[in-house]
C-alpha cells in the first residue's frame, strides 16, 4: 500500500498524461468542435439569408461592384502610403511626449507642482474633446494665422493634431504602468542610494514598460485608423481618395476597398496585441504560482 505524498498524485496513463490533463484535452477538443460548428452555421446562414433580402441586388451593385473595385484599388493603395507615412512620423512623437507627460505627472517634488498641474490639465483637455474636432480646430485654425509655407501645410497640422491628442491617451497608459509598480521598489532603490531620477530610469520604468506594451499597441492600432481623419482638412490619403472615386463612379465600392486595406493592417496588429496580452497574463500567473 502506497502512503505519504505520493498517494495523492494521480497515476499517469499509458499516453504519459494524467487524468486531469486528459480531461482538459477532451474539453478543449469539445470546445473547438462546438466553436467550429457554430461558426459554420453562422456563415451558412449569412450566405443563404442575406441575398434573400428585398433590395440585396441594389446594395450589391452599390457596394460590391467588381469592376469599380479593380479600377479604384490601385489608387487607394497609392494613397494609403500617405497614411503609413503619417503614422510612422506621428507614433514616435506620441510616445516621447506621452512618456514626458506621464513622468511629469508622477514627479513628487513640490517645486515641480506647476508642471504636474499643466500635465493634468493638458491630459484632461486633449482627452475631453473628440479627435475629429481637434483636427478641425488645429488643422484650419493654425494655417489661418497666415504662416508662410511649409508651415501652413494641412498635412503638417493634421499630424500635429493627432500627436497632441494621442499623446494625452498614451500618457495615461504610461502613468498607469508607472503607478502599478509597488512602492517597495522605490523604497528599495532609495535604500541603495539612488536618486529619484535614477530610481525612475533604472527601477520603475524597466518594470513598467513590460506591462505597458499591450495597451500601447491598442492605442497604436487606433492611431492607424484615425490617421484617415487628416483627409478632412485637405490631404489626399486613402479616405479622401475613396471619396473621389465614389463621386467618379457614383458607387460606394471604393469605401469597401479602403476598409479592406485598413483591415489588412489592423487585424494583424490586433492579433499581435492579443498575443502580447496573453503572454503577459501567463507570465503574471506563473509568477503568482511561484
Amino acid at each position: 500500500m502506497v502512503t505519504g505524498a505520493g498517494a495523492s498524485a494521480p497515476a499517469p496513463a499509458a499516453s504519459g498524461l494524467t487524468r486531469r490533463q486528459q480531461f482538459e484535452r477532451r474539453q478543449r477538443r469539445r470546445s473547438t468542435l462546438i466553436a467550429a460548428l457554430s461558426m459554420t452555421l453562422t456563415v451558412v446562414a449569412l450566405v443563404v439569408l442575406v441575398p434573400r433580402a428585398p433590395r440585396w441586388d441594389r446594395v450589391k451593385a452599390s457596394f460590391f461592384d467588381a469592376e469599380v473595385f479593380r479600377d479604384s484599388f490601385p489608387r487607394l493603395l497609392d494613397a494609403f502610403v500617405l497614411d503609413i507615412k503619417i503614422f510612422l512620423w506621428s507614433a514616435p512623437c506620441i510616445l516621447v511626449i506621452g512618456l514626458a507627460l506621464a513622468v511629469t505627472r508622477n514627479t513628487r517634488s513640490p517645486a515641480l507642482f506647476p508642471l504636474r498641474a499643466f500635465g493634468a490639465l493638458y491630459t484632461d483637455v486633449m482627452r475631453g474633446v473628440p479627435v475629429i474636432l481637434w483636427m478641425y480646430l488645429i488643422g484650419f485654425g493654425v494655417p489661418g494665422l497666415g504662416l508662410e509655407r511649409p508651415w501652413n501645410s494641412p498635412l503638417l497640422w493634421g499630424s500635429v493634431a493627432l500627436v497632441m491628442t494621442y499623446s494625452a491617451y498614451v500618457a495615461e497608459v504610461f502613468r498607469a504602468g508607472i503607478d502599478s509598480i509597488h512602492e517597495s521598489q522605490r523604497a528599495a532603490a532609495r535604500s541603495l542610494g539612488l536618486t529619484t531620477t535614477q530610481t525612475m530610469r533604472h527601477v520603475v520604468l524597466p518594470q513598467a514598460v513590460r506591462r505597458m506594451v499591450p495597451p500601447l499597441m491598442n492605442d497604436l492600432v487606433s492611431l492607424q485608423k484615425d490617421v484617415a481623419l487628416v483627409s478632412l482638412i485637405g490631404p489626399i490619403e486613402i479616405l479622401r481618395q475613396a471619396g473621389i472615386d465614389k463621386a467618379k463612379f457614383a458607387n460606394f465600392t471604393p469605401y469597401v476597398a479602403a476598409a479592406l486595406i485598413f483591415l489588412a493592417v489592423t487585424i494583424p496588429l490586433t492579433r499581435f496585441t492579443d498575443h502580447l496580452l496573453a503572454r503577459d497574463r501567463r507570465r503574471t500567473s506563473a509568477s503568482a504560482v511561484r
